[in-house]
């Protein structure tokens, strides 16, 4: 740890911390490393001891506890231990930046689908911001295709979203699922859903300022804005 902290210290960048922090409240441990630099890092880690350098792993600066989740993507491990590390590191995330990168790097190859769905099936039911927002994100990120659609929209309508980055990434994952599937995603929301206004409105912004979505899409999906009240 002390060597990795000695290189993170010798990358860190004034200016880039500064940026980088503005985007990310709250979190007043960066130093200002760019994330290509922290998955270099973590990839050369996952080709060596891992499993000492993630029991050893600490909280100190914001890129420590990034290049650990990242490790735990890019490790060579089978699905259960991977799945093990993940659960163990899920708890150390504080901050939406953490939450989506790491989550952005555990790919996954079909056979290992199903049991990670069950994985994430154990927190649908959670009230804790980032753990809502894991299930969120690693959905969007790796179930949205033909066989899993239903099931992802159906787990977004029931995940809790009154914290706002657990708000915010049930949007974001709705967003894309319009993006790539418009007949279910419309179906959820133009029938009996239980967003959020906020929840639901965010995920129609989200809609109307994506490339991917028709300029006749845009304009109806504006029209089902929720009025406030």
């Amino acid at each position: 740890m002390d060597e990795l902290r000695r290189w993170l210290l010798e990358e860190a960048e004034g200016g880039y911390k500064k940026f980088s922090a503005g985007l990310v409240p709250g979190c007043d441990n960066m130093l200002g490393v760019r994330i290509p630099l922290l998955r270099k890092k973590a990839k050369e880690i996952a080709r060596g001891d891992f499993r000492s350098f993630l029991a050893e792993s600490e909280d100190l600066y914001f890129e420590e506890t990034m290049i650990a989740g990242m490790v735990i993507g890019y490790a060579r491990v089978d699905i259960g231990e991977r799945i093990s590390l993940f659960a163990d590191f899920i708890p150390r995330i504080h901050n939406w930046s953490v939450n989506d990168c790491v989550c952005s790097t555990i790919k996954l190859k079909p056979e290992e689908y199903q049991p990670f769905w069950d994985f994430l099936m154990g927190y649908k039911q959670s009230k804790k911001e980032f753990e809502v927002r894991v299930v969120a994100v690693m959905m969007m990120d790796q179930f949205l295709i033909p066989e899993y659609i239903s099931e992802v929209l159906r787990v977004l309508d029931a995940l809790h979203d009154n914290e706002y980055y657990a708000s915010m990434g049930i949007a974001w994952a709705l967003a894309t699922a319009y993006a790539k599937f418009p007949g279910e995603t419309l179906a959820l929301l133009q029938g009996e859903n239980h967003f959020s206004d906020e929840t639901f409105n965010r995920a129609i912004q989200k809609m109307t300022e994506s490339y991917r979505v028709s300029k006749e899409d845009k304009a109806m999906l504006r029209a089902m804005k929720r009025k406030k009240v």
